[in-house]
């Protein structure tokens, strides 16, 4: 497998040296934020965003959406995590070794690694947190697999991988994410929802407001769940006649 990325002819090595070569040409300052943004500060950015969407649902929508959407907020790093695992078999069946090994002339950009390039470690946790983002909310989940996308061009840009480590990143972490969603959702949704109705606990899937707001609306069903007979109080429903003062005598 390694030896399809020798030749110079191959799409993949020639999209590497186009992508690698524009940091020749870009300002020193750019090429040492694409450094840092592939190294470190993208899957900082998804951590973050995951954060905020984390924040954003629990103080909106019905409590079975906030809980949905933790559980799903939960799954993203747990596939992240076993994308990665999955990885480490692959990574050294294929043996792949890093692009500037075999072709000089690449400016390397990153700290030259000596493990093995595909499947890009980076691209397959980025691609699962923001697949992972997507499945509990789609507005955040859009902007992370953005970031994601981000993050397996800088792989590239800096010299650090050929592109196709970087997709088989993506479709590996997609992959893992969405074939394990449904057990592991399955088994975190009951978890989340106990969770939820915990008393200290249960700010972590609803806001204190929220959880306020839920109980003032159970109140509210609660009080008005008696039988409505359409009167006001002390009044007798229409069509019933109102008892004349001798009818008790009349009965008797």
């Amino acid at each position: 497998m390694a030896g399809l990325a020798i030749d110079g002819s191959n799409p993949d090595v020639s999209l590497l040296q186009d992508i690698n070569g524009l940091a020749g040409s870009a300002p020193g300052w750019f090429d040492r934020g694409m450094r840092y943004a592939g190294e470190y500060g993208i899957v900082v950015g998804l951590v973050l965003l995951l954060l905020w969407c984390w924040w954003s649902v629990r103080r909106r929508g019905a409590a079975e959406d906030s809980v949905a959407a933790v559980a799903g907020l939960l799954w993203a790093p747990l596939a992240a995590g076993a994308a990665l695992l999955v990885n480490i078999p692959i990574r050294d069946f294929v043996a792949r070794d890093r692009p500037f090994v075999d072709h000089r002339g690449l400016d390397v950009l990153a700290p030259a690694r000596t493990d093995f390039s595909f499947v890009s470690d980076h691209a397959t946790l980025a691609m699962a947190l923001g697949v992972g983002i997507f499945v509990a909310h789609r507005g955040f989940g859009l902007a992370a697999i953005g970031l994601a996308l981000v993050e397996g061009f800088s792989r590239v840009y800096v010299g650090v991988h050929y592109p196709t480590d970087v997709i088989g990143g993506f479709a590996l972490g997609t992959a893992v994410v969405l074939l394990l969603a449904p057990l592991a959702l399955a088994l975190l949704t009951p978890l989340v929802s106990a969770v939820c109705r915990s008393r200290r606990a249960g700010s972590l899937v609803r806001s204190r407001a929220a959880r306020d707001a839920d109980r003032a609306e159970s109140d509210a069903v609660a009080a008005g769940s008696g039988p409505d007979t359409g009167d006001e109080p002390g009044t007798r429903p229409l069509g019933i006649p109102e008892p004349r003062p001798d009818d008790n005598n009349l009965a008797a």
